[in-house]
């Protein structure tokens, strides 16, 4: 085992949190009984690598064996860094009968043509979900193993998902990914988050959308004494309505866990006390973030009990209905990004 290799060990055993570490190694399956035995789950971590390095070392594994382990773990505990969703477009006629191998093969072909040297791994999980693991190199560095590239794509829709991509190699993945699922090109999804699953689900439109017909009143069970039955049966009528309209825009079933939504404006500034800036020919330019441990649960929750106007304006309403969480506003109202985001590292 090389020196790379036995770096990308070290850091990954520190990763993994020590209850997860006989799990994890367990659905890698590369142990034999005897040497699960022989480790020891609860001695400190530096010295359960050196004893899982040994293990290496007399098995004759290489980093190959390692981002086998990576991959094992990342597929699991997928939350670990921030999210982007690509959309693929305008597909060819037989962009539906690509196969796991067709796309394994055409994809390994393509991203090495357009950058060399790169490592690809890719591995089927059980929901179908096709993983990738790209490790770029350049023309004076091997791959870099440290610092993976995650690729997910369910076969036969156009939704692909990618973590830890810098503005340089996106092309070239962009390209690989179009060719092999036989598409003519792939845009920005205008969504983005730290769950996997949320925006996933959100995009594909996996979650339970219930929307009831009939809203119970949120004062109807309370037992308390009624000082003013007309004003209590106002407040009633008022918050059945709030809730109805934020059921209306957020449906009234779980909602994918997003963290937050971002509005770019690029409005004219509008103020007729302030003719030095509503003269201007420059349109202002500012952005607004949301963001909650649970965004579209605390919308619907601000709707429902008063703390933001309803109906529910379309900016946020937005959100679910078109899959995204990321606008730009201008004059002629809210529309798609006119500057693909640069994805970050």
């Amino acid at each position: 085992m090389d020196d790379s290799a036995r770096r990308l060990l070290q850091r990954l055993i520190r990763r993994i949190p020590a209850q997860m570490l006989k799990t994890t190694l367990e659905k890698w399956g590369r142990l034999t009984a005897a040497q699960k035995q022989s480790m020891d789950f609860t001695e400190p971590k530096w010295a359960f690598t050196e004893r899982l390095l040994d293990i290496c070392e007399e098995n004759g594994w290489t980093g190959k064996h390692i981002t086998e382990l990576e991959m094992t773990y990342v597929i699991d505990n997928p939350n670990q860094g921030m999210w982007y969703a690509f959309q693929l477009m305008d597909p060819e006629d037989d962009a539906r009968s690509v196969e796991l191998t067709h796309f394994k093969e055409q994809f390994k072909s393509h991203l090495s043509e357009l950058a060399r040297p790169v490592s690809v791994k890719i591995k089927k999980h059980a929901d179908d979900a096709i993983w990738i693991r790209i490790a770029w190199g350049d023309s004076f560095s091997r791959p870099n193993h440290l610092k993976p590239t995650y690729v997910v794509h369910h076969l036969q829709t156009p939704y692909v998902f990618v973590t830890s991509l810098t503005s340089k190699q996106k092309p070239f993945l962009s390209q690989a990914l179009v060719l092999s699922t036989r598409h003519q090109a792939i845009k920005d999804a205008s969504l983005s988050g730290r769950k996997l699953g949320a925006i996933r689900d959100l995009l594909m439109r996996q979650y339970q959308q219930v929307f009831p017909t009939s809203y119970p009143s949120p004062l109807a069970e309370r037992n308390e004494t009624v000082s003013n039955p007309q004003i209590e049966k106002e407040q009633a009528k008022s918050a059945e309505n709030r809730l109805q309209m934020a059921c209306e825009a957020f449906g009234d079933g779980m909602l994918p866990q997003l963290q937050s939504s971002v509005y770019k404006l690029e409005t004219k500034f509008k103020d007729h006390t302030n003719k030095t800036m509503t003269e201007r020919e420059e349109p202002f330019r500012c952005v607004v973030k949301f963001a909650s441990t649970n965004l579209l649960e605390s919308l619907r929750h601000c709707a429902a009990s008063g703390i933001a106007s309803t109906p529910v304006t379309p900016l946020l309403s937005s959100i679910p209905l078109k899959g995204r969480n990321y606008f730009v506003i201008k004059d002629n109202g809210p529309g798609p990004s006119s500057q693909t985001r640069q994805t970050q590292n």
